[in-house]
């Protein structure tokens, strides 16, 4: 036997040893498509069809890569830095990239999972999608842990964005036996809302350009209102006034030029990061100052209001895709905002506080950049 799959083995031997008694008992999880679904036991070996939930499953579980089998979608972690973390210690089979038709049901079942975790971008009909059903009659069981999906076109979400992150932390509470540490990051997460939301409360919103997706190569992707604006309402800004889509809307430059904006937010990371700005895990500050100036540097930047003002950041994707990541966003956009009334939020000693009290894959920044510091 291969001396690392020997080890990895006994590792995995212990670390059963150590749960908890009710582990073996049934229990039962409702996710996040309000579906209540009956787990045998306290899953042990668990598929990601979207590799960024083991970011979540980390805030509650000392060891979670030792509990998934495979994932998928693993280049929309959106940084090296973070999935190597995950594997130090074993590697997690890749069971398809970033769209459905890549994902195998043959090659699930071959893992032998008892648990499937999806969402509505991996299985567009929910649960009525075909590798649902044909996983939940293997008997496999199959939790939804996000409905927000681009790829479901103007669909208003029922749900706001923090109450969906409440939701979601609950249920990963109940699937890994952490329901109080679950609670504990919400209540975390809470207060620092209300923190942001006392600082702003007095201040006039600030018109952004938050761009989705930004590259040295094409323009002008902005954020719509659902997550990415809802967030930045939060921060205390608000959109373009012509973006009307809920999850991102092309603009003309003429518009965008012609449009007074105060601020200009970038998005960046460590995929593809050749025509991005590299922002986030495994980068210095110096490298995402580079990446945003090479960004203004685009035909018509220069005649920006924010450009001229010199008021141009960066934020790691992470911030926005990972919901428990989202109050990272909130409040370095609210300093970048109104950098008076909110001088005393502090997201880097956010930052540290979530990786001492709750990571166990520790997240280093800097997560953000900014052209001037």
């Amino acid at each position: 036997m291969d001396r690392r799959i020997f080890c990895g083995s006994l590792l995995l031997g212990g670390l059963a040893a150590a749960l908890p008694a009710r582990a073996a008992e049934p229990l039962t999880v409702t996710d996040m498509a309000g579906r209540k679904v009956r787990l045998p036991a306290m899953p042990r070996r668990i598929v990601l069809l979207e590799a960024r939930d083991i970011v979540s499953m980390s805030l509650l579980h000392p060891d979670p890569a030792a509990l998934v089998v495979g994932w998928a979608a693993v280049d929309r972690i959106d940084s090296d830095a973070v999935r190597d973390g995950f594997e130090r210690k074993r590697q997690i089979p890749v069971v398809g990239k970033q769209t459905p038709d890549t994902i195998s049901f043959e090659g699930l079942i071959s893992l032998s999972p008892d648990l499937v975790v999806a969402n509505l971008y991996m299985a567009p009909q929910g649960s009525k999608d075909l590798l649902v059903e044909r996983l939940e009659s293997a008997g496999v069981p199959v939790i939804f842990s996000d409905l927000s999906s681009n790829a479901s076109g103007d669909q208003a979400p029922a749900k706001s964005t923090i109450a969906d992150f409440h939701e979601q932390m609950r249920m990963w509470g109940d699937v890994l036996g952490a329901a109080d540490k679950a609670a504990a990051y919400i209540a975390l997460v809470d207060a620092h809302l209300k923190r942001v939301a006392s600082c702003v409360a007095d201040a006039a919103p600030v018109t952004t350009y938050l761009e989705v997706q930004s590259t040295v190569d094409d323009c002008c992707w902005a954020a719509g209102s659902r997550v990415w604006g809802e967030l930045l309402e939060l921060a205390g800004g608000r959109t373009l006034p012509g973006v009307t889509a809920p999850w991102f809307q092309k603009l003309q430059l003429e518009y965008l030029v012609s449009t007074p904006s105060d601020v200009y937010i970038a998005s960046g990371g460590g995929w593809s990061a050749g025509g991005r700005p590299s922002i986030g895990p495994g980068f210095t500050a110096a490298q995402g100052r580079e990446g945003l100036q090479r960004l203004i540097q685009r035909t018509g930047f220069d005649q920006l209001s924010s450009v001229r003002n010199g008021r141009v950041h960066g934020i790691w994707t992470g911030l926005i895709s990972i919901p428990p990541f989202n109050i990272l966003f909130v409040e370095q956009a609210a300093k970048w905002l109104h950098p008076e009334p909110c001088r005393d939020i502090d997201p880097a000693a956010t930052l540290a506080e979530i990786n001492e009290r709750f990571l166990s894959v520790p997240i280093k920044g800097p997560l953000w950049a900014s052209l001037r510091d």
